[in-house]
């Protein structure tokens, strides 16, 4: 099958990825081999690639927002049959063991497995993986419309809850720093739930696409909003930008980093933290974060802005992702 080989980490600019030619994966035990049709790429990618995250596997083939159609089960695979369509999300396993498995909290499971970082993922015509760990597919949404629901999607309503925005906000103000992939998604469930949205991004074409998808504000990552905020995001890898979020926040507001990697968070002054503000992060996903994105995505139902780049052009898509030249998600389509 032809994929998308990572063979050693390396600034996306030297388009390290090579399509090449790798035998197909097995379907084991409880697996299930997906031919895949698209798969989103991620700011997740580029941390995976350019070596930002730790625990290096590689080779490795990146790509962790796969859709595809399953064409063959492993043993003892019967959730499942040849010829469902399914997503395979980032992640990829758990133990089922841990003290955070059996507490209801796998995303911080000990021992997770996260696809095209762990484990081989979706830049390739095939992909194996445990049958309990992918998600069937709302008929609502294209491949090209579901596949970054899997990543920017599920991360973008995990990071809404954390925030404390959920369906009983509404007229609260959200703010959201960076205005990608996972940003245009999540202010569409905001939206949905009659939050009032401010979007804080530096590129002017992400801000249009903020006040087209029905923001009240959007301006520069360092501008003061009209109002302050209830709650805040943070998608940008950005980590100046906790300084400013903090200073836009009511008292007693939460700002949730929504993020896998950021850059040093500098110095706080108390001050900013003060009056019960909060700060935390936004660690990966549970299946039930996925299950109840994916259903009331479906409902809504979401509109993904996608732009669609042939596997071969996996570089060019990343460079691009990097440079912010993206509005919305990029997907990978597997004709090659």
């Amino acid at each position: 099958m032809k994929a998308c080989i990572l063979k050693s980490v390396s600034p996306i600019e030297n388009n390290p990825l090579e399509l090449t030619e790798v035998p197909k994966p097995e379907c084991g035990p409880g697996q299930i081999l997906v031919k895949v049709s698209v798969c989103g790429i991620c700011r997740t990618d580029l941390h995976v690639i350019e070596g930002e995250l730790p625990r290096q596997v590689m080779p490795i083939i990146p790509g962790h927002q796969v859709i595809g159609r399953v064409v063959q089960l492993g043993a003892g695979v019967t959730n499942i049959k040849p010829g469902d369509r399914v997503g395979i999300p980032w992640l990829h396993q758990t133990c089922g063991e841990c003290e955070f498995c059996c507490n209801g909290k796998e995303n911080l499971c000990e021992n997770a497995i996260f696809t095209g970082w762990l484990v081989n993922g979706g830049f390739a015509q095939y992909i194996s993986a445990p049958a309990g760990f992918v998600y069937q597919i709302p008929e609502v949404f294209s491949d090209e419309e579901a596949s970054p629901l899997l990543c920017a999607g599920i991360i973008g309503f995990r990071s809404l809850r954390l925030s404390g925005i959920t369906g009983e906000s509404p007229g609260k103000r959200l703010g959201i720093y960076g205005f990608g992939a996972a940003a245009h998604i999540a202010i569409q469930v905001a939206m949905h739930w009659g939050v009032e949205v401010y979007a804080f991004t530096r590129d002017e074409r992400h801000r249009k696409l903020a006040s087209d998808l029905g923001a009240a504000w959007s301006g520069g990552s360092d501008d003061e909003p009209p109002l302050k905020l209830d709650s805040s995001i943070i998608f940008a890898p950005a980590g100046e930008l906790v300084v400013s979020a903090l200073k836009a926040l009511k008292k007693g507001g939460t700002l949730a980093l929504g993020g896998i990697h950021m850059s040093t968070i500098p110095p706080l002054d108390y001050q900013l933290l003060y009056h019960e503000r909060t700060v935390r992060s936004v660690a990966n996903n549970t299946r039930q974060d996925g299950i109840a994105f994916l259903r009331i995505a479906a409902e809504i139902p979401i509109k993904p802005r996608t732009q669609v780049f042939d596997l071969a052009e996996a570089n060019s898509a990343l460079n691009a992702l990097k440079h912010d030249a993206i509005r919305g998600a990029a997907v990978l389509k597997m004709e090659v």
